[in-house]
């Protein structure tokens, strides 16, 4: 790839008009910044998706789900309530997670594009 320009005039019009509309997306891009930083965790993701899809889980479920420890998982918790992508909720000595409502539309978008693997059939 090539680190020049080769146009003979720049569209002022076009450059000024991209910029306006940067700017006037700019606080949600920076939202999608810091959900996809934290979603890059193979991990997390991982724990994104059963949120999305199960609504509520407890660090217990998902241990078990992810085949991980509880110390493992809650760090992973404890990133994404830190990044405001969670929550929990506290019901008798459980702690419940759930996806922040802010960013349900988001998440779910991030997952359209998940396919689930069928089982292999065998040949007879």
């Amino acid at each position: 790839m090539e680190n020049s320009c080769s146009r003979a005039f720049a569209n002022t019009v076009l450059i000024k008009a991209s910029q306006k509309k940067i700017q006037s997306v700019g606080d949600s891009i920076a939202q999608l910044t810091k959900i996809m930083s934290l979603a890059g965790n193979d991990v997390r993701l991982k724990i994104l998706y059963l949120l999305e899809q199960e609504s509520q889980l407890c660090v217990c479920d998902l241990s078990d789900i992810l085949q991980m420890t509880i110390p493992a998982v809650s760090q992973h918790l404890r990133k994404l309530k830190d990044g405001y992508l969670i929550q929990s909720r506290r019901q008798g000595q459980t702690q419940f997670y759930s996806l922040k409502q802010e960013h349900i539309h988001i998440i779910k978008q991030l997952f359209e594009h998940i396919t689930v693997n069928e089982p292999q059939k065998v040949s007879k």
